[in-house]
């Protein structure tokens, strides 16, 4: 499994997973807890949904 979720979003992702969870851990709606679904990609690195768009925001490793 390749990493393919770059810094800025793995930032984004995370921030916006932490933001979704602690609102439905604090009585907001149910389907905020769709939360974890950008937390756990952020943490990992890895989406499963952009290999099957063709997406990739990890930065290319430059070959010497």
């Amino acid at each position: 499994m390749k990493l393919n979720v770059g810094g800025i979003d793995r930032v984004l992702r995370i921030g916006a997973g932490l933001g979704l969870v602690a609102w439905a851990a604090m009585g907001g709606p149910v389907w905020a807890w769709i939360g974890v679904v950008p937390l756990a990609t952020g943490a990992i690195g890895w989406c499963p949904v952009y290999p099957l768009i063709g997406l990739n925001t990890c930065p290319m490793k430059k070959s010497a």
